[in-house]
């Protein structure tokens, strides 16, 4: 139904076919055939056969599968079927993750509250949720969970907290009055409906149901969720073009060496075989599995400090991401509101300040007008409003006790007219003196230019005084000077009444007050929220508050946090400003805002694209409903693991577990590691088998023979020094720098310049000195000797040496932070590498001859001058 809030409530009502009393049986029934039933509808589910495949698509899984096949087509059984098993291994870890992955719409569901009361054939009926169709009248009451999209047809001091759809903390207060049709209203500002999911904090009502399932906020929110495609990590797209590049390397050296075998009169077979020798050295087999070990293992270091990682990838993409969209309330706030200032005739002060003589009674008046109760769980936190829960608890901080006040004898609550509320009570003890000078005493609280003209007299110094001009002033700047701030500003008055005056009405209350002050509150930042975006920004990582909050109160946060950076005033636009923004405007204009307030799911998805379309990686957190569909289109969404919805959980990528803003920081460090360690072992990875592809393709060329290598001996490299040694690297500790530089570009190579030159220098001095190591052994020895187990060792010794070198910086070339799991598959590798060549079993299925010491003892030295050699260029291109 279009524009239900514009219009008077029997017009909605006829609009409906419907009525006071609501629906028949028998129309229920008609309308639930048509409409169906009230629940969220998630996409089609990908068959699991589907899934698994889909694990087998990328181009190096099918570069060893093709080997594979080659190898099995050969009868060349043990290397076939091992890289057979490497393949299914990591098809089988990357379905498992999926699994998990979709389960933001069962989420949604969940959020309809199960049974609801409705009118039904003239009387009150309990129903269950998805039975509800428009035209339906519901009852609400506190603890309430909204079942569906309502528009409100009779409120009493009704307030739903609608907080998981806008990201306001304040609980929206509802009335049952038409609205203007000029402008369009977000759901915000539509205090006439409900919105299915909210959850009803005080006060009742009724209202009839104008949408339910898909065709409600929530199941608007649901769809952006169903129809938005997967985003792939950085790292996800950079091994695709690295996948693309290894098959083209691949293919033409394997193309090349059966070519020139066939010249040369090697025979189909021996020629066949010696290309997928070398399709098996270019391929490093060891990736799939250390990339995940090694994503994993970061996962779990993460979870260690309360981040909870969802989708491997997504560990990568914290240390590459260069903005951060975060939620305002429950993220960068607490998502509870306090008492911050408080301005009397004399003084301004802190809650925290003791009380006096004038900020006592203000304090007494604002425990007395106030609804707030204790709660029955276990933390014993305050149930009500926010604004009456901080008040609440700022009396009670200076020992006010909420059951030792006067008993109430009347009230007259808020209303959007008058924007006051008003309680009478008995006069006595343990009120101040001021306010007992009669049997009575009423307490005001309001919006201070509502309350402040209604006010006669001040309360200055203990006494009640004539509240003059001057006075006047200072509480219309006090409050000023708040509003700008962001505070939510109340006044607060008071009046001794009469015996007879708990039958007055509220003009006859509130007159001829005693003014007490103001105070102001506000959703407070978290504690440790500065110095994580402190962090962010040494890290050059910017940081954009998304809200639906006011513009004022999210600019005053994000003033005080310095959100922006260095002292600078943040930007800040309205989700109005953006309405007409075309997608190039609106990427200009996210280049500069800080701010954004007033915002919807559309806005927040159409900045997340903005910022993606400059080429930022970008990161959203976020806790509520509304946060969702931007999560889950973010390079990595971020939600609250505690105080957050299952919806936000489910959507994004990660999930701070104490949602706390300084553990992404940690994580973002962590994250930036873990892509450190992988760039690490690609460059270890490609080094080595660059030189084993170099070793076979010049093998003849220095009278190796045709075949220096066999497919297995280069499986067994790949596999035991690129797999054990590669787990080692992966959990190296973090450069010294590593948060003290800028995020690395979004588009930048995976194989940049620095890593192409590491891995070609490398390759060559390996291929180089274990060539000529076997060119020694061969001419000592003759071609019957154990040349081919020299070129093997030197090999093995080369990447051992390697990988020590690669070791993370710490200032000094030869000094490590621990790292006892790359010691362990260091001895562990040394271990197998040596059973190959003396091990009589083993040996013979490898057909390697075991070495005598002095070729032993060359091969293990050349493994410690690649070590040097590694050191001494880093520490040279250092400086």
């Amino acid at each position: 139904m279009n524009s239900p809030h514009t219009m008077p409530a029997d017009a909605v009502l006829a609009a409906l076919r419907s009525r006071g009393g609501g629906l028949s049986s028998a129309e229920a029934a008609e309308r639930l055939a048509v409409h169906g039933p009230n629940e969220l509808r998630g996409a089609a589910t990908v068959p699991a056969w589907k899934m698994l495949l889909g694990q087998f698509a990328e181009p190096m899984i099918l570069i060893l599968v093709a080997a594979a096949g080659l190898s099995l087509a050969m009868r060349n059984w043990t290397e076939g079927i091992a890289i057979l098993a490497i393949v299914l291994m990591f098809g089988v870890l990357g379905f498992l993750q999926e699994r998990r992955a979709e389960q933001a719409m069962a989420a949604l569901k969940r959020l309809a509250g199960p049974v609801v009361r409705v009118r039904r054939d003239g009387g009150i009926a309990e129903l269950p949720a998805r039975e509800l169709v428009p035209g339906d009248v519901v009852c609400l009451e506190p603890g309430h969970a909204v079942p569906a999209d309502l528009r409100l047809l009779d409120c009493t001091q009704c307030a739903i907290d609608e907080s998981l759809l806008t990201g306001e903390s304040e609980a929206a207060r509802k009335s049952a009055e038409p609205l203007p049709a000029e402008p369009p209203l977000a759901p915000a500002d539509r205090p006439n409906q409900a919105w299915m999911g909210t959850m009803v904090v005080r006060g009742r009502a009724e209202g009839v149901v104008v949408g339910t399932g898909m065709d409600t906020e929530l199941g608007r929110i649901a769809g952006l969720i169903r129809d938005m495609d997967e985003t792939r990590t950085p790292l996800q797209r950079k091994l695709a073009q690295a996948g693309k590049h290894i098959a083209w390397v691949g293919a033409a050296a394997g193309a090349a060496v059966f070519a020139i075998g066939l010249l040369g009169g090697s025979g189909l077979a021996t020629s066949l075989l010696t290309a997928v020798s070398l399709l098996v050295a270019v391929v490093p087999e060891g990736l799939p599995a250390v990339l995940t070990a090694t994503l994993a293992l970061g996962g779990r270091r993460m979870l260690r400090r309360q981040a909870l990682i969802r989708r491997l990838p997504a560990v990568e993409t914290l240390g590459s991401v260069t903005v951060i969209c975060t939620d305002k309330t429950g993220t960068l706030t607490e998502n509870r509101m306090r008492a911050m200032r408080i301005a009397t005739a004399s003084r301004d002060a802190a809650p925290e300040d003791a009380p006096d003589a004038e900020s006592g009674p203000l304090l007494y008046v604002a425990a007395l007008c106030n609804d707030a109760r204790p709660g029955t769980g276990e933390t014993g936190r305050l149930v009500g409003l926010p604004t009456e829960t901080a008040l609440l608890e700022a009396a009670m901080r200076h020992g006010i006790v909420r059951e030792a006040l006067p008993a109430r004898v009347a009230e007259h609550p808020f209303d959007s007219a008058r924007k006051r509320m008003a309680t009478v009570h008995r006069a006595g003890a343990p009120l101040p003196s001021p306010m007992v000078e009669g049997p009575l005493v009423a307490a005001v609280k309001g919006a201070p230019d509502k309350v402040l003209p209604l006010c006669s007299r001040v309360l200055a110094g203990g006494r009640a005084v004539p509240l003059g001009d001057a006075l006047r002033a200072r509480f219309r700047e006090a409050h000023a000077a708040m509003a700008h701030e962001g505070l939510r500003v109340l006044g607060f008055a008071y009046r001794a009444l009469p015996a007879d005056a708990a039958g007055w009405d509220a003009e006859a209350v509130e007159r001829d007050l005693v003014f007490c002050g103001l105070a102001g509150l506000m959703d407070p930042p978290r504690a440790e929220v500065a110095e994580a975006l402190a962090a962010g920004h040494r890290a050059g990582i910017r940081t954009i508050m998304i809200t639906g909050d006011h513009p004022l109160t999210a600019e005053a946060i994000a003033r005080s946090l310095d959100l922006a950076g260095g002292g600078r005033p943040p930007v800040v636009a309205t989700g109005a400003d953006l309405a007409g923004l075309a997608p190039g405007a609106l990427a200009e204009a996210a280049a500069r805002t800080d701010v954004y307030a007033r915002t919807t799911p559309e806005d927040k998805l159409r900045i997340v694209e903005a910022l993606q379309a400059r080429g930022e990686v970008v990161a959203m957190t976020g806790d509520g409903v509304n946060d969702a569909p931007a999560l889950k289109k973010a390079d990595i969404g971020v939600a609250m693991g505690r105080g957050g919805t299952d919806v936000a959980r489910e959507a994004a990528k990660m999930a701070l577990l104490d949602d706390n803003y300084a553990t992404l920081v940690a994580a973002v460090e962590e994250g930036r590691t873990i892509y450190d360690d992988l760039v690490r072992f690609l460059r270890y990875s490609f080094g080595g088998n660059l030189a084993k592809t170099l070793a076979m393709l010049f093998a003849p060329v220095a009278g190796l023979g045709a075949i220096a290598l066999l497919p297995l001996h280069l499986l067994w490299l790949n596999l035991m020094t690129d797999g054990l040694l590669g787990l080692g690297i992966g959990l190296e500790a973090g450069e010294a720098d590593v948060m003290r530089r800028p995020p690395r570009r979004p588009d930048a190579p995976v194989f940049d310049r620095a890593t192409v030159w590491h891995v070609a220098w490398v390759g060559v001095l390996i291929a180089a000195g274990a060539m000529a190591l076997a060119v020694w052994s061969r001419r000592a020895d003759g071609a019957d000797g154990p040349w081919r187990s020299v070129l093997f060792a030197a090999i093995g010794f080369g990447q051992i040496g390697q990988a020590w070198g690669l070791r993370a910086w710490s200032g000094r070339p030869f000094r490590f932070a621990p790292n006892p799991t790359l010691a362990a598959m260091t001895v562990l590798a040394l271990a197998m590498q040596l059973a190959v060549l003396y091990v009589p079993a083993v040996a013979g299925a490898f057909r390697l001859a075991p070495l005598a010491p002095v070729p032993l003892a060359a091969t293990a030295a050349f493994g410690l001058v690649v070590f040097v050699l590694l050191r001494a260029a880093r520490a040279f291109s250092a400086k």
